[in-house]
């Protein structure tokens, strides 16, 4: 302190060497000439130190909290209370059918297989869900022995506002509270807005369940690539048929799809009415190139061999019609999804379906390798309409889907995981690149992935193995 500004307060006080002069009230400053050239001045507080370091432990320990407790854990509940709300009509079902049948022999035979791995799969789901509810009771009464702790500890903080800022701040949150409330008595109630229709009727995509189906086929282990799944318009009496086509060629090509009348048909691997050839060799012209197709309106869209053209493939006719993509697309391998040390070779289309119909994913030279959209237009034959051009690098994805008109993509995270990381609006044009959500796979790669809007599950092709999840809208 410079002595030109000290020298005054003190020499009103009989400023002396060595002798300390105070000035009255809280704190006090104490001002002590050590030399005539010299002046100290000590503070002496009245207040207690505020406790920055409980501060901080408080706020680790409101962080360890809510990192505890999310969102994800109510999801997985839900997702195995699907998981037995799908499963316990459907065991009914085939009881009943079985009692039908009861013939002694084949189907009797069949039908039983059917119901034990229903059974299974229901014990498994018991299981999981009375170990996440124990989990799930034991997170609560922490949570709330820990919350107990947190408003104790905040209640002791409060003693230092001298100022009663915090005190003053609830009592304003309250008059407010209570002033609009007062307004809303006295006012007419204003007039709901019209929100705009939503384009998804089932609301938002949040989530997936865990696998609800899992079975190897009538080939376990034989076919690695291919795909499954369930027409979104069925022909009158196939509402419940479910189909599937495999790569016999070579894992890239295929000339045939097979269908099954149910889904427990499929478990068992009885397929009605058999091959269904497109062609009586393979691979020829028109064939199927690729594991991603899909079956809507009875008939199949897939990638024609050695070309970069859709074709559809009419089941009841036998006809196949063909589309080119725009030039310059990439196909024969040449624009694959991958994962992070290999590609899936021959991937560089994907056909998916959702509420709307048809649509085909794919590259062009022009757009660099990004995803690129177009809406096919149905009909005997397929024309390419409204298109859309993503800033997602294909390569960096493994697979893609749509629902309600939003093309989604995942990536490789590891053996057991993928995740849904990118979204497309295509009524917005809004791009997420987080949309973080995961799915747990039960082999390391997944072939094809497809949405059905008929039952809201999504089917994948993993390692010759047939896995479906419940999509969970908000």
């Amino acid at each position: 302190m410079r002595l030109s500004a000290v020298l005054p307060l003190c020499a009103l006080l009989t400023l002396t060497q060595q002798r300390p002069c105070f000035t009255s009230g809280s704190p006090h400053l104490g001002f002590q000439a050590e030399s005539p050239e010299r002046c100290t001045c000590d503070v002496v507080s009245s207040e207690k130190a505020f406790p920055h370091q409980k501060l901080a432990a408080l706020q680790k320990d409101a962080s360890g909290c809510n990192s505890n407790v999310t969102p994800g854990q109510a999801f997985e509940m839900e997702s195995l209370l699907l998981g037995l709300e799908r499963r316990l009509p459907q065991l009914e079902k085939d009881v009943g059918m079985l009692e039908k049948e009861n013939d002694g022999e084949l189907f009797g035979a069949l039908s039983l297989h059917v119901i034990e791995n229903e059974l299974f799969e229901i014990e498994q789901l018991m299981d999981k869900l009375n170990a996440t509810s124990l989990a799930d009771q034991e997170l609560a009464e922490q949570a709330t022995q820990q919350l107990q702790d947190l408003r104790s500890d905040m209640q002791d903080l409060e003693t230092f506002d001298t100022m009663q800022v915090v005190k003053r701040q609830q009592a304003n949150q309250r008059l407010k509270r209570d002033l609009d409330q007062c307004r809303s008595e006295i006012l007419p109630p204003p007039k709901p807005t019209q929100l705009p229709k939503a384009p998804c009727p089932h609301g938002q995509f949040r989530n997936i369940s865990g696998p609800m189906v899992y079975t190897a086929g009538e080939y376990p282990g034989s076919y690695k690539f291919g795909a499954w799944g369930r027409d979104p318009k069925p022909e009158p009496g196939k509402e419940n048929w479910h189909w599937m086509v495999i790569l016999t060629a070579s894992n890239v090509f295929s000339h045939y799809v097979r269908q099954y009348s149910s889904l427990s048909s499929l478990i068992v691997g009885v397929s009605t009415p058999g091959n269904v050839q497109i062609h009586p060799t393979n691979p020829t012209t028109n064939t199927i190139q690729g594991p991603n197709v899909v079956m809507y309106g009875g008939a199949l869209y897939y990638n024609c061999y050695n070309k970069d053209a859709v074709c559809r493939f009419n089941l009841t006719t036998k006809v196949v019609t063909s589309q080119p993509l725009p030039k310059g697309t990439r196909y024969n391998s040449k624009g694959n999804f991958c994962r992070l040390d290999e590609c899936y070779p021959y991937t560089d289309m994907d056909l998916a379906t959702d509420e709307s119909g048809v649509w085909v994913i794919y590259t062009t030279n022009q757009d660099f390798g990004n995803l690129v959209l177009s809406k096919v237009e149905l009909g005997q034959q397929p024309t390419i309409g409204q298109t859309w051009h993503t800033s997602v690098y294909k390569q960096s994805a493994t697979n893609t889907f749509v629902v309600c008109g939003v093309l989604y993509a995942t990536r490789y995270v590891d053996e057991k995981t993928e995740e849904i990381f990118y979204s497309f609006d295509t009524v917005t044009g809004k791009e997420n690149f987080n949309v973080g959500i995961f799915i747990n796979k039960m082999s390391p790669n997944i072939q094809s992935l497809n949405y059905s809007p008929v039952d809201q599950m999504l089917h994948a092709y993993s390692d010759s193995k047939m896995v479906s999840y419940k999509v969970l809208f908000q």
